[in-house]
């Protein structure tokens, strides 16, 4: 998944940031400590993608809240991760678009009421898990009016803020997005200069105390801190080191173990990433992580054994089965076609060199991230 995408994510944990608070303005499951035990659980549960425990745990939360918004966000929560990656040919996708807008629904009939702050955040919520659907399938035309309605109550969110270790995410990432992606790409500068300025190094420093400190967001604010080192900083150990972090805290999520692997592959780890590709290629059927390892075989037999005949192989299958997942799967096909690329100039085949090269840089969005070095 792109960084791109990632910075969607964040209404999506912005939102579920305020299920594990104590402030005393929550209301409703916020006040309750057994069912804000039953939320992180849950949560816990599908991110490790133990999905039979986190639907015990909402059963639990349904019983003593039935027809709560939350209860259909972490409904949503699963059905996404559930059929990672979620494409919209899906059966799965209508149940999770229903879901999300039932949430959004409830959440917002609730203005000027005491649980406000919590219906406004689950709200949040499911619009940013929509948002990412959306985009993770390049649907521009869902994508807009949803943005365009969602800023209404993003402004109304910053009404409820804490000092809490927990929003360092969120002020971590502003600090340093605000600042870094314009730099990065240019077009949304216009756009940058209506916000306060941020600060890159207080962002990476407030991401960091999240990933210690937090009570949820220690998967995301690593998550986000990894691919910030990749992508924007190519601080390439750096990223190793949270990703590393990141698949200990969820050993079970294909996605944190394909970001580890990859980053085993570009810090030249090449020994434990294979040891990770073989023991994951036996025990993971997914489909999608199954043609992210084809991309990452690929990377093993070019740059540890020097098989470029097999390399190309790797690389050409992998980049055939992910093209299935349509727009999702374009930064790993990208790695696909900068290894063809590289393999056609070593042949001394010029024009494949640059077709494949042409190819790599429409579908990357970073284009440094290539294995090249």
């Amino acid at each position: 998944m792109s960084l791109k995408k990632r910075f969607i994510i964040l209404l999506k944990f912005f939102g579920l940031i305020f299920l594990l608070s104590k402030s005393p303005i929550n209301a409703q499951i916020l006040k309750d400590s057994v069912s804000l035990d039953l939320v992180k659980k849950s949560i816990d549960y599908i991110y490790n993608l133990k999905f039979n425990d986190a639907g015990e745990a909402r059963k639990k939360l349904s019983q003593a809240y039935p027809g709560h918004p939350v209860l259909y966000l972490l409904e949503g929560m699963q059905t996404y991760w559930e059929n990672y990656p979620l494409p919209p040919s899906s059966s799965a996708c209508v149940s999770f678009e229903n879901d999300l807008r039932r949430c959004i629904e409830l959440s917002g009939s609730n203005n000027n009421q005491p649980s406000e702050p919590e219906y406004l955040l689950a709200n949040l919520s499911a619009r940013g898990m929509l948002l990412l659907f959306y985009d993770d399938n390049d649907l521009t035309m869902s994508v807009i009016p949803l943005a365009a309605s969602t800023y209404q109550y993003i402004r109304r969110s910053f009404d409820y803020t804490s000092v809490y270790v927990d929003f360092f995410f969120f002020t971590g990432l502003y600090n340093y997005s605000r600042e870094a992606y314009p730099e990065a790409f240019p077009v949304y500068k216009p756009l940058a200069l209506l916000f306060p300025k941020g600060d890159k190094l207080e962002g990476l420093k407030e991401l960091l105390i999240a990933a210690k400190n937090s009570i949820l967001y220690k998967a995301e604010a690593y998550s986000f801190l990894s691919e910030i080192n990749l992508s924007f900083e190519n601080n390439y150990e750096q990223a190793y080191d949270y990703s590393k972090s990141l698949h200990e805290l969820y050993p079970a999520n294909i996605q944190y173990l394909a970001m580890y692997v990859r980053n085993l592959l570009l810090t030249k780890r090449y020994d434990i990433a294979e040891e990770f590709m073989e023991s994951s290629g036996t025990n993971i059927a997914n489909s999608f992580y199954k043609a992210e390892l084809s991309i990452f075989k690929g990377v093993l037999q070019e740059k540890k054994y020097n098989n470029y005949k097999l390399a190309e192989k790797y690389y050409t299958e992998g980049i055939q089965n992910i093209s299935l997942f349509g727009h999702f799967g374009n930064e790993f096909a990208a790695y696909g076609y900068f290894g063809l690329s590289r393999i056609s100039g070593r042949n001394g085949d010029s024009n494949f060199n640059k077709t494949y090269l042409k190819k790599a840089v429409q579908l990357a969005d970073f284009k440094k991230v290539n294995f090249d070095e």
